[in-house]
């Protein structure tokens, strides 16, 4: 969640602000009201902090299907608000991660040194004595001429991997990971789910804030307490024993117990033709789990189009976040998620009454709020998976992850820029409020494959994901930047992240109203935006929508 980072500015400047709600429907008409009343109740401690399956998810479905109803919306699931999202929660109590064999033996603590889970469903999971590998990013991507696992076989081996792509410190976009732009091959996902294929009992990725795009205490807090994953009949067995992070520190004694130094080898992983380097220590470690099934929800509700209602614009946000987490100074153990994501959610909502007021569409309108993004993207994905409506026959969509609620921004940013024709719906929508168009300040972040627009985006359904950018209309770069900063720092997947009256939300209705313009045009046109030529996704569109 990139956008409340680069949006935060001093509580002082933002008290004052007028918001201006009196642009015609064709502009959107954006309820301050809405805004400001769903994003506290849902950041309030009486939801939980809307972690899935608990009961602050019934309260949290409950009040955006109420909230859909009364915007005028139709129930999207054949008469119902709900999808159901089949989940597996497990609650992992990991031993320390013993290392022997090296120099001398190391205990690498739970929290403080490392966390580990497991996809795998086991009430007790137990790693003996695996040989230990480097094996670089961890990439496998014949495309490129790039396999860091080339010349070994790492079955019921433990391998330590690097965040991020080879290239990720590039000046510019070129590279053979496209530069500083991260690619899907950078994400903490792809690489558990690589390591996997390659056969590894277990699998660490190395911590570092730069390449991370966040802080040791935002690993801790998203991968201690309840974990969920999507229901699977085979449990999962296919995944690794163990996944998990290393902080760098630990890291640096793990290697240096082999004789071995992390930064050369690290610098030799970023060439072509990297090789990967045993460790002489082996790693053992011990899980238990506490298993729960259960299904979540994903909300939808459509507004029907009067001449094509079977061609579909989608808007998306997430509604959950971390429930009960880690406790901060004061005590205060709820990960409330105002910013991330209860102002998205509430976006959603007004934009469902900004489209009802304009009345119908040519082409139907889906408002999908889904359920644990912050598990790995799983109710995007499942929806991806099952779409209640057909995929081939949805013309493209605009995902939600944050609203700037800290004033408005001269500039306004594309995440993942130079994919999809979408971005010239955005460009004309932007031109008409005097916006200057951006690339994304942090491409290394690789913030396209890190929220729920890329469940659709991998399934070829040209996805938007773009918001109100760092140069602030009080106080300029200097401080969005410093914003950003602060945020990482100090609330971001943290019991600080709160709902506070004093938000301005004129930024906030300014982006929701090029997020109308662009679903409007859409949705009253007869053009199929694709990806751009080159792209990843254009050959999984162009098959989609010619039926194979």
């Amino acid at each position: 969640m990139r956008t409340a980072a680069a949006l935060l500015a001093a509580f002082a400047a933002s008290a004052c602000t007028t918001i201006d709600t009196s642009a015609p429907a064709a502009d959107g008409q954006i309820s301050v009201d809405t805004l400001k009343t769903v994003t506290e109740q849902l950041s309030s401690d009486a939801f939980e902090g809307r972690a899935p399956t608990t009961p602050g998810e019934e309260k949290t479905v409950n009040l955006i299907a109420e909230r859909f109803r009364t915007a005028g919306l139709q129930p999207g699931n054949r008469g119902s608000w709900f999808q159901d999202v089949p989940l597996v929660e497990t609650t992992a109590t990991p031993t320390a991660l013993r290392i022997r064999g090296g120099q001398s033996p190391l205990d690498f603590q739970w929290r403080t040194d490392m966390v580990a889970n497991s996809y795998q469903v086991q009430p007790s999971i137990s790693l003996d004595n695996s040989d230990i590998v480097f094996v670089g990013y961890g990439i496998n991507a014949p495309e490129r001429g790039w396999n860091d696992y080339a010349g070994v076989d790492v079955r019921g081996k433990t391998v330590i991997i690097l965040v991020n792509d080879p290239d990720y410190q590039a000046e510019g976009t070129e590279g053979p990971f496209n530069g500083r732009a991260m690619t899907y091959y950078g994400r903490w996902t792809y690489k558990y789910e690589e390591a996997a294929r390659q056969g590894a009992a277990a699998a660490f990725i190395v911590h570092e804030t730069e390449p991370a795009s966040y802080g040791w205490n935002v690993v801790r807090s998203s991968w201690t307490g309840a974990q969920y994953n999507m229901d699977d009949p085979d449990n999962h067995m296919d995944q690794s024993k163990a996944i998990g992070w290393l902080t760098r520190d630990a890291a640096v004694r793990l290697f240096n117990d082999s004789g071995l130094d992390l930064d050369q080898l690290s610098q030799a992983a970023k060439q072509k033709g990297f090789r990967p380097v045993p460790l002489k220590s082996k790693a053992s470690i011990g899980l238990t789990n506490t298993i729960k099934r259960q299904a979540s929800k994903n909300v939808i509700g459509i507004l029907p189009g009067s001449t094509r209602p079977n061609e579909y614009v989608i808007y998306t946000a997430h509604w959950d976040h971390l429930g009960v987490c880690d406790a901060d100074a004061t005590g205060d153990n709820i990960c409330n998620g105002a910013l991330d994501n209860a102002t998205g959610t509430a976006g959603l909502i007004a934009l469902a009454e900004a489209h009802v007021r304009a009345g119908r569409a040519d082409r139907s309108i889906i408002f999908l709020a889904v359920t644990a993004e912050e598990s790995g993207l799983l109710g995007s994905r499942y929806y991806g998976e099952n779409p209640i409506y057909p995929l081939a026959q949805t013309v493209g969509g605009i995902n939600m992850d944050g609203l700037n609620i800290f004033g408005n921004t001269r500039d306004f940013v594309v995440i993942g820029k130079g994919k999809s024709e979408i971005e010239d719906y955005l460009k004309r929508a932007t031109d008409d409020l005097g916006l200057e168009l951006k690339n994304e300040p942090t491409p290394e972040a690789g913030y396209y494959y890190r929220s729920d627009h890329f469940s659709l985006a991998r399934f070829g359904v040209p996805m938007l994901y773009a918001e109100g950018g760092e140069d602030l209309v009080n106080g300029g770069l200097q401080a969005g930047r410093a914003a950003t900063q602060d945020y990482r720092a100090n609330r971001y997947h943290q019991p600080s992240d709160e709902y506070d009256p004093r938000w301005d939300w004129s930024g906030a209705v300014r982006d929701l109203q090029v997020y109308y313009r662009i679903g409007r045009e859409l949705a009253e046109g007869t053009a199929w935006p694709n990806w751009y030529e080159g792209d990843e996704f254009r050959a999984i569109r162009d098959r989609s929508r010619a039926g194979q």
